[in-house]
């Protein structure tokens, strides 16, 4: 990707009303993050198939914890988000790796297909944003502060991305980031991921952060 190293595509790409899924235990994806996936099960080798030949989009979405496997579509969460195969490099035994970059929440609607992998119509999910923007940026700028936190502990994003964060000016953006990178509980994440209200994800942020930090107070 040429200039930063995230864009806003969603404004850009046009989701179609249904998608293939990839229930995952304990992964998850958000819009703007970059996630590497190993594709090697016969199922997803069609998934993937699939989606190269027609919009190279699916969803990613957690399985319900404790499972590790899914069985049925009541196995999984029903907010995801889609993504957009942006590399894709196949072997000579049939797996395959890819890079999938996060779009757009999503919520799943109905079931085209369920096996041998879901196809799901969906709806696409908006965050709101609050009338003022002070406190977003106040939000925003807090959130940031406890990245530098982060960055002391040696925990960081590339560095491409560390001088993008700098001056980000995105504060929805900054909140997918940080919550793809530094937030480890899946079920966080996923409350992360189904939270529309910008200001609520941005504070959801900042606790879960603290936490991490092991500094609940700051």
């Amino acid at each position: 990707m040429e200039g930063s190293p995230f864009k806003r595509m969603n404004d850009s790409i046009e989701l179609p009303p249904a998608l293939p899924v990839m229930p995952l235990p304990g992964a998850l994806l958000f819009p703007h993050a970059l996630l590497p996936l190993y594709i090697f099960e016969p199922r997803y080798r069609a998934m993937l198939a699939h989606s190269l030949s027609e919009h190279r989009m699916f969803c990613v979405t957690l399985i319900e914890p404790p499972r590790a496997e899914w069985n049925s579509v009541d196995d999984f969460h029903r907010v995801a988000s889609a993504g957009l195969i942006r590399a894709c490099v196949g072997r000579e035994d049939g797996t395959s790796n890819l890079i999938l970059q996060g779009l757009q929440r999503v919520r799943f609607t109905a079931f085209r297909q369920e096996n041998p992998f879901p196809i799901a119509e969906i709806e696409p999910l908006e965050s709101t944003t609050s009338q003022s923007s002070v406190e977003t940026e106040a939000l925003g700028a807090k959130v940031l502060d406890l990245y530098a936190r982060f960055k002391k502990d040696g925990r960081e994003f590339p560095e491409k991305v560390d001088r993008y964060l700098a001056d980000l000016s995105d504060p929805e953006m900054l909140a997918d980031l940080m919550s793809a990178t530094f937030v480890s509980d899946p079920l966080r994440r996923q409350q992360l991921l189904e939270e529309l209200s910008l200001n609520q994800r941005l504070r959801l942020v900042i606790r879960y952060l603290r936490e991490e930090t092991g500094d609940a107070a700051a």
